[in-house]
């Protein structure tokens, strides 16, 4: 189905943008550029939400709602579209992508008030907008790769948004770089689909001559074995490893995981709508977009489940020692993350865009939260300056309460149900994609011990900001529980005291709605054990929506398919008939699920709730007492592993950029080149100038010899032309 509505999506903020560069930098007035913004993308969300679940809409339809603009490129068998398709995993993505862009791009008008480059920040996050929705809505590889790279360079804008701060552009320099690291991967894998299915359409187009390149894959009987040899055989699982590799870069996966933390030197707006709930998880989409390949390629699916354990887990214990809210924020973020690539890599693809969805809610309203503190702090973002402010910020210590709770995974809280299906999911994991069951269980704990780190941090950041004595007032903290001073480094000579007070309504109302959402947004995913503990379960509806448009592991039953069960006759069973009997089946959904299965299930969701109660509790008694507690300095540093980029790789390409290319191939070869032309050119040059000695016997001299030259050349010739001599 065709609707031209699904570019105004995209082109709105676009506009937006436009406007707000172009007229809103002579007009330098906050409300029109306020309401240009906002409005841009509230014109996305209405039309989001209207294709989604109008009456055939791409959310109650099994066929995706297109908008074919332009053929872009047709050169031979390659052909891309600049076109547009809203399916049900698209369309999922963009609502939540408009509605919480919208938010923050309301609580920016208040956060960003009185700022010299109003104009700048919000055409820079119109033009984000539409960048994330075109990688969103693209209907192709090609288009996804646009806005791929559309978001990086908007990321690159936006965290370098305070140009007179060198933190701000080295830490812009670095996302951009370590993203390029990631985005060549994605370019080969491309590259390697066409290759193989002759298309890079996500869809299949008939009218047009397009075939999917997905439906291509998925159509092939033969699965890739699970071999470290099939990587490099140039078949799908390399496809899927060179994709996961774009993956990782985009969303912040061991190795190239770095740019994240440093992300947070732009304005707080920016680290919620880019770093935590949109461009961060375009990775997620992406695999789960390919879920057709990835069900191909069981290694590749090792692969990512054991990035993304590792990387939660890793991330989870840097976050315990971080003093900056915003850092431990960002390291969460990584954690949650890693998550939802752990899902992927188990093939709970359903699952990982769960807890995307129910992650951006709360992790928004976190990062808005902080954004919160931190203006109502003056700019203070040492959790070490703040404490007892839930007196000063009601509004602020309340809504950030709710996603405190939700992120540590408390009933009935919309991250416990996206966190427990994970953690189930990885529990029961077939052998699909793992070399034996033991992994399942494995992965299991790494993830159980990453929910607990979790809990644990935290409750340590709130702690530390709203609890406690009020330690902005103080100027010398290092005398505390040996903490290692804050009067050193970056921080030593820009505190002052400030009164703290809560923030306008422009930027708490956007908090009250994501707090809403972090408390009830998880119902939209209740599974069967946990919803048929009441009378009338509810429908799991994530499932239910995206069943349809993602490919299954081979084997795997997901709730919502029922297998054909053994009817439950009301009497004696009839004789067989020429047609089918009529019969009542007494309860579908029950009988799609062992007994063994629910029990299992609830048993691990009261594990669940056993370690997110054991972690706050922990870091409720430790922290509480002791706020001001002293981690090991290797975590408060990272575990070094910038200063180990720098040792292994920066240092080394700095060096040799310096000693080889620039000093021996540019300056030695190269510039040597052309000086050393110069050089002959400058001698030739003097040698000859003694030619012109301003004698006219020197010149009649040489007028000679040229002529005797000249007679002696056609005198030589001559004869021999004449045959003149034997």
């Amino acid at each position: 189905m065709d609707n031209n509505l699904l570019s105004l999506i995209i082109f709105a903020p676009l506009a937006g943008a436009a406007i707000n560069w172009f007229l809103g930098r002579r007009l330098r007035n906050e409300k029109f550029i306020g309401v240009i913004a906002c409005g841009a993308v509230a014109v996305s969300t209405v039309v989001a939400f209207y294709l989604a679940f109008k009456s055939g809409g791409a959310l109650r339809s099994t066929e995706p709602v297109f908008d074919h603009l332009w053929t872009w490129i047709q050169v031979g068998k390659f052909r891309a579209d600049f076109g547009l398709a809203m399916d049900r995993l698209s369309g999922t993505y963009a609502l939540f992508v408009t509605f919480v862009g919208f938010l923050i791009h309301v609580f920016a008008v208040g956060y960003m008030h009185k700022d010299e480059g109003f104009y700048r920040f919000f055409a820079f996050l119109n033009l984000f907008m539409f960048a994330m929705l075109t990688l969103v809505l693209a209907d192709n590889f090609l288009l996804m790769f646009v806005g791929w790279e559309g978001v990086g360079l908007c990321s690159y804008l936006l965290i370098g948004y305070y140009i007179d701060r060198k933190e701000a552009g080295d830490a812009a320099k670095k996302a951009f770089i370590t993203n390029r690291v990631g985005d060549w991967g994605f370019v080969m894998g491309i590259m390697l689909t066409f290759f193989l299915t002759g298309s890079i359409s996500f869809f299949d187009k008939p009218a047009h001559g397009v075939t999917s390149a997905l439906q291509t894959i998925a159509g092939m009987s033969a699965v890739d074995p699970f071999t470290w040899q099939a990587i490099f055989a140039g078949g799908v699982t390399s496809i899927a490893i060179l994709l996961f590799i774009g993956a990782a870069g985009k969303s912040a996966q061991i190795p190239l995981y770095v740019w994240l933390p440093d992300a947070m030197a732009g304005p707080t707006p920016v680290s919620a709508l880019i770093h935590a709930a949109t461009m961060v998880t375009a990775g997620v989409y992406m695999i789960v977009r390919c879920s057709a390949i990835y069900t191909h390629a069981p290694t590749a699916m090792f692969v990512v489940a054991v990035i993304g354990a590792a990387t939660a887990l890793f991330a989870a214990t840097i976050g315990l020692a971080q003093n900056d809210i915003k850092k431990v924020l960002a390291y969460s973020t990584i954690s949650q993350l890693g998550y939802m690539f752990l899902a992927c890599g188990l093939g709970a693809f359903t699952a990982a865009i769960f807890h995307v969805i129910t992650h951006a809610f709360f992790k928004a309203l976190l990062f808005l939260g902080s954004g919160s503190v931190i203006h109502g702090m003056h700019h203070e973002q040492d959790m070490r300056r703040m404490g007892g402010l839930k007196k000063y910020m009601p509004i602020t210590f309340a809504t950030m309460l709710t996603g405190w709770l939700a992120i540590s995974g408390i009933p009935i809280f919309a991250g416990f149900f996206s966190k427990d299906e994970i953690l189930w999911r990885t529990w029961s994991a077939g052998t699909f994609s793992l070399p034996s069951p033991v992994w399942s269980k494995a992965l299991w704990f790494i993830g159980a011990l990453t929910a607990l780190l979790t809990a644990v941090y935290m409750t340590r950041m709130m702690v530390m900001t709203f609890w406690g004595t009020e330690r902005f007032r103080e100027t010398h903290l290092d005398h505390v529980d040996g903490a290692q001073g804050i009067h050193d480094g970056e921080h030593h000579d820009d505190h002052a005291v400030h009164e703290p007070h809560e923030s306008p309504w422009l930027m708490t109302a956007p908090l009250v709605v994501l707090a809403v959402l972090s408390t009830i947004g998880g119902f939209i995913g209740v599974p069967y054990a946990l919803g048929s503990l009441v009378g009338s379960h509810p429908t799991n509806y994530i499932e239910q929506t995206l069943g349809p448009v993602i490919a299954k592991v081979p084997g795997e039953k997901t709730e919502g398919e029922h297998a054909p069960a053994e009817p439950i006759w009301l009497s004696h069973p009839p004789q067989t008939t020429d047609s089918a009997p009529a019969f009542v089946s007494l309860d579908e959904a029950a009988a799609s699920h062992s007994a063994d299965e629910v029990r299992g299930e609830r048993l691990l969701a009261l594990v669940s709730v056993a370690i997110a109660v054991l972690g706050i509790v922990f870091g409720w008694i430790t922290f509480r007492r002791r706020p001001l507690l002293a981690l090991p300095r290797i975590l408060e540093n990272k575990y070094y592993v910038d200063e180990i980029y720098d040792a292994a790789v920066i240092n080394p390409i700095n060096a040799g950029s310096r000693e080889g290319l620039w000093k021996i191939f540019d300056v030695g070869v190269i510039d040597g080149f052309l000086h050393t032309i110069g050089e002959v050119v400058i001698e030739g040059g003097r040698a000859i100038r003694h030619l012109q000695g301003g004698f006219v016997r020197a010149y009649a001299a040489i007028i000679l010899l040229g002529a005797l030259a000249v007679i002696g050349f056609f005198a030589y010739y001559g004869v021999h032309a004449m045959r003149l001599l034997p």
